[in-house]
């Protein structure tokens, strides 16, 4: 779909400070190994698994240096954070964002400080009276504020310096914690490599080397936005080439600064209508803080061509209204986190909240697969994240109520969903499967279902596919990958009986080859304030 003048040149405006200040958008680099699934998938298919039992939460640590779609990501997670296992937040430095260097003659470039992320903590722990009352799991603000560290923010990709925030990622990268450790890198990577310099600079030469650099790399999973400097490619990969990656160079724009790209029908619940009704009004001085456009909110350190809480910012910028969303480009790291019955981590390429990756070897996923968009009529990369906008901003919206609301009857809370048959099956060609979908709901509110084949996630294909990707880009950034329909090309081929109730029937394809899989999404939603859903994915093996 030709993108009008306007919106082209729109997307640069928005974005042109990025190609000013040097974007480090090297590609990763790593080998072209076969790759492995995780070990949980293994697990699963050894024991035909019907465990829909809650997982283990996942173990994360935060990198954020500052900019304000970071702070509106702060704000999400805070109210997700009793989801994961939080074992820190570091402030780190970007091509974009560094605080500067007196001593060294350097300046600082839209440095936003780091007193905000303090004052977020101390907003948080306003509501969480509140949000204890909805959820178990949710950090202590005191907890929050001990594992807050400052780390290498002096300049873009500075990792000479040993920091209180790299010592404390040391110090996590070093323990005895056997779960893999997400490291959402929201801004530049150099923090986390001064960690791992640390640790060689220790070790290595050592007996204990070779066991530690195991260690740590089977430990780590690095989740990272764009690359905000060149300490990954030039010392990570490099050193650490056995450190998995979730590399998301450019699906992420389409929930920050490019969401004006994309189809308006996926925009619903970024315009600013809603988003005042349900999120900025009402809840609690956390939500308060969330940034949008033309708001009167100003970032000190901020560029003023960067102040979108400027009221003149939308004289400028038409094409938005006051309240309009800004950006929360980061917020696909901690997205992919949350066990929603989506069951992403178990394999980057499931797709989920966090949007969905392609193998480029078994260390290293990127978003280079595409979904196909019902409403452009073609396959995009950025479709496998704006298909769960609307669900994603309900959720929000539920979680916000949480913070003002002091009774757990005060607020919706998510309905709970299994498949009688369970989650990984296994079945022939040219068999009939029928699937009962059982859900449950806290506030007792009326259920209704939903399937619905993930297609693209399967390795069964409908038909083949010929035409080829083609790249977006604004400058050197990659914004987008599409690519057409081909002229016979054949799409969602499985007939699903019943998707609309709570049992699903549908047969394999006689195709089918012994090991494809087809992936199918019950859908659980009720009908409470927001609507809010369950997912659960069955993955189906062909024998």
């Amino acid at each position: 779909m030709k993108k009008p003048m306007w919106l082209r040149t729109l997307i640069t405006c928005c974005i042109c400070t990025l190609v000013i200040s040097g974007c480090a958008s090297k590609t990763p680099q790593a080998g072209n190994e076969t790759p492995s699934p995780s070990a949980q998938q293994e697990q699963n298919e050894d024991k035909g698994t019907t465990d829909q039992t809650t997982a283990a939460k996942a173990r994360t640590v935060i990198t954020t240096d500052g900019e304000v779609d970071d702070m509106n990501s702060v704000i999400r997670f805070l109210l997700y954070s009793n989801e994961m296992d939080l074992a820190g937040i570091v402030l780190t430095s970007s091509v974009y964002h560094y605080a500067g260097d007196p001593d060294a003659g350097i300046k600082p470039f839209r440095w936003t400080g780091t007193q905000w992320v303090y004052d977020m903590i101390d907003a948080y722990g306003e509501i969480y009276p509140n949000l204890i009352k909805h959820a178990d799991g949710y950090p202590k603000p005191e907890d929050l504020r001990a594992m807050t560290k400052i780390g290498n923010i002096s300049n873009k990709g500075e990792m000479e310096k040993e920091t209180e925030g790299s010592e404390f990622l040391k110090t996590l990268f070093l323990d005895d914690d056997q779960r893999d450790l997400y490291v959402q890198t929201w801004g530049g990577t150099n923090t986390t490599a001064r960690a791992l310099k640390s640790i060689e600079d220790q070790y290595k030469g050592t007996d204990e080397w070779d066991d530690i650099r195991k260690k740590v790399s089977d430990k780590l999973v690095l989740y990272i936005i764009l690359d905000q400097d060149d300490s990954y490619n030039d010392y990570i990969a490099k050193s650490w080439p056995d450190i998995r990656i979730l590399n998301d160079q450019s699906n992420f724009w389409h929930f920050a600064y490019a969401w004006k790209m994309h189809a308006e029908e996926v925009n619903g619940k970024l315009h600013g209508d809603w988003m005042k009704e349900n999120l900025l009004t009402g809840h609690g001085k956390l939500l308060d803080m969330y940034a949008t456009m033309a708001d009167g909110k100003m970032i000190e350190g901020e560029l003023p061509e960067e102040q979108r809480g400027d009221p003149e910012y939308i004289k400028k910028n038409p094409q938005y209204a006051k309240y309009d969303f800004i950006s929360e480009g980061d917020s696909p790291s901690f997205f992919y986190l949350i066990d929603n019955g989506l069951r992403s981590m178990e394999n980057p390429s499931y797709g989920g909240w966090g949007g969905r990756f392609g193998v480029v070897n078994d260390k290293l996923f990127r978003n280079n697969v595409l979904d196909y968009d019902p409403y452009t009529k073609r396959y995009e990369a950025e479709y496998s994240l704006m298909r769960w906008f609307d669900d994603i901003q309900d959720d929000f919206a539920a979680r916000a109520d949480w913070a003002a609301a002091d009774t757990f009857e005060g607020a919706n809370h998510n309905p709970a969903l299994t498949v009688k048959e369970g989650i990984d099956l296994k079945a022939s060609p040219g068999e009939q499967v029928t699937l009962h979908a059982e859900g449950t709901d806290p506030d007792g509110n009326q259920l209704t279902y939903t399937w619905w084949r993930y297609a693209e996630a399967d390795t069964y294909q409908d038909s083949p596919v010929e035409n080829k990707v083609v790249e977006e880009k604004v400058g050197d950034l990659l914004l987008g990958l599409h690519r057409e329909v081909g002229k016979d090309e054949k799409i969602d081929t499985i007939e699903l009986q019943g998707s609309d109730t709570d049992t699903v029937t549908f047969t394999v394809p006689q195709d089918a080859k012994a090991g494809d899989t087809i992936h199918i999404v019950a859908e659980v939603q009720d009908n409470g304030k927001h609507q809010l859903k369950r997912y659960q994915r069955v993955i189906l093996t062909v024998k």
